[in-house]
């Protein structure tokens, strides 16, 4: 018999998950490729990564953009996580339309 081995899970979280089902679903030919040529896990590791540094680096010039400060947190904390609420959701809809979906 051989001795096989199942491919080691990429560590990856939403973003890696969401572009693996975006190549599966829509680019076919490409990710049967990777996947053939043991390039997707890689590949997904690192979208994943540039991804949440994108997101990251998103939420906080939006932050500036809006103005959104410590002291709006303090000030009324309702208010802070409505806002924080609406540029996470820009953030991720940018981060999709320039990474994950292309």
């Amino acid at each position: 018999l051989p001795n096989l081995e199942t491919p080691e899970a990429p560590k990856i979280s939403i973003w890696g998950q969401r572009r693996r089902k975006y190549l599966r679903e829509y680019q076919k030919p490409l990710y049967t490729a990777m996947l053939l040529g043991d390039t997707l896990n890689a590949y997904l590791e690192e979208v994943d990564r540039y991804a949440t540094e994108m997101f990251d680096r998103l939420i906080e010039q939006l932050k500036v953009r809006d103005g959104i400060t410590e002291e709006v947190k303090a000030a009324n904390q309702l208010e802070w996580v409505q806002r924080m609420n609406v540029i996470r959701q820009e953030a991720a809809e940018i981060v999709t339309k320039e990474l994950i979906c292309v």
